[in-house]
């Protein structure tokens, strides 16, 4: 279930349009399993995520001089936290529909901040957060470790694009095995306001996408991309 935590920010208008990028087997598993995939934090393509800048880890090293435990927590903790990554943006996204498919095929999954909260079921074991993403120069700026989800919310300035909304779940204190990730139970009609096919997809794909939708009785809208519109002269 989602809670509020006051140090982690997030926009404060609950119908910010958020979209998820993916490929049709796992837009496919979401809607079969009614689970969201969350990847370990330690799986990302960037090595920085989950660490701490320079000035942040200057004071963490100074600290662990009398308890070297106290590094070696932090650097395991990375593969007990789990993230969901979402993109805030009005609109759809032409990038971001280069990055995270291929072969000129696949889907967008539009919601919004509010319908993200109200998608997130109780758990037993543990509580998820949502939270938006902080960029920062990782030489300069420093990152506050009062919370454990701290050096999860932020990632270098290059990054900057992705303008990033996480669900995020620590596990650390559970004995949940997770692999590359963790799947959490979601209510699919709340977490999807509508889907958008990729722009450049052909005819057959786009019907395919139409009639696995109906066929497992979901009713959400699906949008023909704004990326597609017909030229006017």
């Amino acid at each position: 279930m989602y809670k509020k935590n006051d140090n982690i920010k997030l926009p404060e208008d609950p119908n910010t349009i958020v979209w998820k990028y993916l490929d049709l087997s796992k837009f496919l598993d979401l809607l079969m399993s009614q689970k969201l995939f969350m990847s370990r934090s330690d799986k990302f393509e960037d090595q920085y995520e989950g660490t701490f800048s320079e000035p942040t880890y200057e004071e963490i090293k100074k600290l662990s001089e009398n308890n070297p435990e106290f590094l070696d927590y932090y650097k395991s903790h990375r593969e007990k936290v789990v993230v969901s990554s979402w993109h805030i943006n009005e609109y759809e996204s032409f990038a971001m529909w280069q990055i995270f498919t291929q072969n000129n095929e696949g889907l967008a999954i539009q919601s919004t901040i509010g319908r993200l909260q109200k998608a997130l079921k109780p758990e037993i074991n543990y509580s998820q957060f949502i939270g938006e993403v902080n960029y920062i120069d990782y030489k300069k700026e420093y990152i506050p470790f009062d919370n454990m989800f701290f050096p999860f919310m932020f990632k270098r300035k290059s990054f900057q694009y992705e303008r990033e909304v996480r669900i995020i779940s620590n596990l650390s204190e559970n004995n949940i095995k997770i692999n590359d990730g963790l799947k959490i139970d979601v209510d699919i009609n709340q977490l999807i306001e509508k889907i958008y096919i990729h722009p450049k997809s052909e005819n057959w794909y786009k019907k395919l996408v139409i009639e696995l939708v109906s066929k497992l009785d979901y009713t959400f809208e699906i949008e023909k991309s704004d990326l597609e519109s017909d030229i006017l002269i």
